[in-house]
């Protein structure tokens, strides 16, 4: 039987965190395609250039730790990009789509950040500091994502679909 150590669960929030990375990278163009607003379209554009980084940025943490770079399925993104498509399917045309693609981009934003602060305290527990290095600057951009994802709700986003089903 394998030991529940530190090691072992940050090797496989790991794998789960990089799963979640390239099944993101893979739904941001969807979200962008979908998007009514000129704004929320560019947001997902640059966050889709960012995500490629952060996905490298887990091969060489994985490089770090020593161990090879593959995921595992991650059942919390899987069941968070359903939701954003299913925003997109039924709110298709509809004045609150980007209001809906927001929400579900913002959902997404929060899992990444509770997963890098969570990797990177390990990290520095288990004297990686390289890797913590490279998960805090990935939670960084993850938090100005979700702080750009806010401001674009705030400036317009949810108080058009209000107005326009007014």
């Amino acid at each position: 039987m394998v030991e529940k150590t530190l090691e072992k669960l940050f090797h496989e929030t790991l794998k789960d965190v990089y799963y979640a990375e390239r099944k993101i990278l893979k739904s941001l163009p969807k979200m962008a395609k979908g998007a009514a607003s000129s704004e929320l379209r560019a947001a997902f554009e640059k966050h889709r250039d960012e995500t490629e980084m952060h996905v490298e940025r887990l091969q060489q943490v994985f490089e770090i730790f020593g161990k090879r770079a593959q995921g595992k399925t991650c059942d919390a993104i899987e069941g968070i990009i359903a939701e954003g498509e299913e925003v997109l399917d039924e709110f298709k045309g509809e004045p609150a789509l980007d209001a809906g693609l927001v929400s579900s981009a913002q959902a997404v934003e929060h899992y990444e950040i509770a997963r890098y602060g969570t990797l990177a305290r390990w990290a520095a527990e288990l004297g990686l500091k390289d890797a913590m290095a490279l998960l805090l600057q990935t939670l960084e951009e993850e938090i100005a994502t979700d702080r750009a994802l806010t401001k674009l709700a705030e400036g317009g986003i949810n108080r058009k679909a209000q107005e326009m089903a007014a």
